[in-house]
């Protein structure tokens, strides 16, 4: 006879919303002199994996989640644990939700994916491709990696022709990429955006590397435990995306944890799915949290998840032509007190020395004058946290009217 199931938690919609953001760890802010990177790493390890993407409008994406949570934080504590050797090297690189930083911890929870990726499963399908037909490509870039490592594509690269846009990689990227998602090389480090590959070996923990081998159904059952950990609560799609497994494995491995009770089901106000969450829930009574969020912040990654939340229909136009964006280029939201109250288009003007705001779209039912104060300490913090001297407010909404007065009520420098 199965186990009889717990009785369903309910949740009010504000309080899912509470649950979510406390374990995104949206609940305060260290003071800046005190961030070491033991705090960068527990908070890494808390969110379980950081989102990189190389659009550097304003900062490159995977240092915006640390700053949103931690406020003014050395970014060199990050590329330390991510790219540094030896000891200081906590962070790996790998596809956990797209393109990611995870702890070095999460390595042996990944060997399943990569095996897969070495049968041609799991990866795109060129790559894939790629992998059956040109194994002795993939052995000459392995053995330069051996002989020569750590190396980017551009240096083994035999092409002749100019490169063409997007994904017209050579034939020796081809085989480093191949030969990364099969684990048998990893990033070293990066030379500007540019990634250097090295063997595995050369660059993890001995301890990590003969870590005893994991099941499939275990590494798949402790990457779903994690996305539950950093997401607070979520439906079985909600879960399953934070680490991008797929839909039949992941629901028979919820089932497993259901009956275990590992998770309890809840149900949340307004949710036509069950959702879970682990046991021992604690709901916040208020999280006072202000803070803008990168487009790739795990928060609002699963975008219907983030409507279901919060109400707040999102989606990137950095790909849209200009003439077709609803509301900007680089569009970062506005978190405050439990609401996603805005977005604002922004740029990085490192010439200038200044934060471009280039437009401020008000959620309903708007920011009121609190808000408002709160927007412009956090555009004045972001600006000082990149280095930049001035904020330019470059819009004549009457939103951005209202934030150059929030500016000049706290006394703080804008253009």
């Amino acid at each position: 006879m199965p186990a009889e199931l717990p009785t369903q938690i309910q949740l009010s919609l504000k309080q899912a919303r509470r649950v979510a953001l406390a374990a995104q760890a949206f609940n305060g802010r260290q003071a800046p002199t005190t961030i070491k990177s033991s705090h960068v790493m527990q908070l890494i390890e808390r969110l379980g994996v950081l989102q990189i993407d190389s659009v550097n409008a304003l900062v490159r994406s995977h240092y915006l989640p640390l700053y949103s949570r931690l406020g003014n934080y050395p970014q060199k504590l990050l590329d330390q644990a991510a790219w540094s050797q030896g000891r200081q090297r906590k962070l790996f690189e790998y596809w956990g939700h797209e393109a990611s930083l995870l702890p070095v911890e999460l390595y042996p929870l990944m060997r399943w994916r990569m095996q897969r990726a070495s049968q041609g499963e799991g990866i795109y399908q060129q790559l894939a491709k790629f992998g059956r037909e040109e194994q002795a490509t993939i052995a000459r870039v392995l053995q330069a990696v051996r002989d020569q490592g750590p190396l980017g594509a551009g240096s083994l690269s035999t092409r002749q022709e100019r490169a063409g846009p997007w994904w017209d990689w050579s034939a020796e990227k081809h085989a480093l990429e191949w030969l990364f998602a099969a684990g048998e090389v990893t990033v070293s480090g990066r030379r500007g955006f540019e990634r250097l590959y090295d063997l595995p070996e050369r660059v993890l923990p001995f301890s990590i590397l003969n870590h005893p081998p994991i099941s499939e159904a275990d590494a798949q059952r402790g990457l779903l435990l994690r996305a539950i950990t950093a997401l607070g609560v979520g439906t079985e799609k909600d879960i399953r995306d934070y680490f991008r497994q797929d839909p039949a494995p992941a629901k028979a491995r919820l089932a497993e944890l259901l009956e275990e009770r590992a998770i309890e089901p809840v149900q949340v106000q307004g949710w036509k799915q069950p959702a879970y969450v682990l046991p021992g829930l604690k709901v916040p009574r208020k999280v006072t949290a202000s803070a803008l969020l990168s487009p790739f912040d795990s928060l609002i990654w699963e975008r219907a998840r983030t409507e279901r939340l919060f109400d707040f229909h999102y989606r990137l136009e950095i790909y849209t032509p200009a003439h077709k964006r609803v509301y900007g280029y680089y569009v970062l939201p506005f978190l405050h007190h439990e609401r996603i109250a805005a977005r604002i288009d922004l740029r990085a003007e490192r010439a200038a020395g200044r934060l471009a705001v280039h437009a401020v779209h008000e959620e309903e039912p708007g920011l009121d004058e609190e808000g408002m104060h709160a927007l412009a300490a956090n555009l004045r913090q972001l600006a000082d946290w990149l280095g930049l001297r001035d904020v330019l407010i470059n819009c004549q909404r009457a939103s951005a009217a209202r934030l150059r007065v929030a500016f000049l009520a706290q006394g703080s420098r804008h253009l």
